[in-house]
């Protein structure tokens, strides 16, 4: 049973969804949304949905911009302030916690993980790059983050395909034929169920080896 809670942070209020774990909690995973969507995103959700039968809590986190209805994020820095904000909330289970999120929440977490005592960082969907600006490359704050990191990157992101990317001592994990929300295209080898359950199964078998 879900329960939200809303949390109060220098850059405004933010909400916190909880998925519990079913059983006896390892460990909280919390992610927030990108700049262009919230913690509706299908691959939240999946997490959402899937992670707790491992015994995983999952607390989807919405920004304070988002829950005061606005339509445009505000400066990386004040998604940071309420990042830092909300999270000794997410601490309050006394377990280890792995930051996470898509997109610009992933750069989110990236930024701040170390600082904050995360565990780990999951980067859904993180953007390299503007699209069709490889030259502005963000590569700095994945390989800054100074911890154990998994990058879920879709084969055809126009903000960074797998390729692209670094060499580093994160992980990754392609989800063929993706796009940047993690969406295949009909004629993809990959149905959607199955895109969605590469996601889940690599997140999950990636956590099981973090804690």
């Amino acid at each position: 049973m879900t329960e939200s809670e809303i949390v109060g942070t220098p850059a405004g209020d933010a909400r916190i969804t909880w998925h519990p774990a079913a059983g006896r909690a390892r460990l909280v995973l919390a992610v927030s949304h990108g700049a262009g969507g919230g913690i509706g995103a299908q691959d939240l959700q999946a997490l959402a949905a899937a992670l707790p039968a491992a015994g995983v809590t999952v607390a989807l986190v919405e920004q304070p911009w988002r829950v005061a209805g606005k339509k445009v994020a505000p400066a990386p820095k004040t998604l940071d302030a309420g990042w830092r904000g909300l999270w000794p909330s997410l601490g309050e289970k006394g377990l280890p916690v792995v930051a996470g999120g898509r997109s610009a929440g992933a750069r989110v977490a990236c930024r701040t993980a170390r600082e904050l005592g995360a565990a780990a960082v999951l980067a859904l969907s993180f953007p390299l790059h503007p699209p069709g600006k490889p030259e502005k490359s963000r590569a700095d704050e994945l390989l800054g983050a100074g911890l154990p990191v998994l990058v879920v990157q879709g084969g055809n992101d126009p903000f960074g395909r797998p390729e692209e990317f670094p060499d580093g001592t994160y992980e990754l994990i392609e989800v063929a034929d993706a796009d940047h929300g993690l969406s295949v295209p009909k004629r993809a080898a990959l149905t959607q169920e199955e895109a969605l359950a590469t996601v889940v199964d690599g997140v999950r078998k990636w956590i099981a080896a973090q804690v």
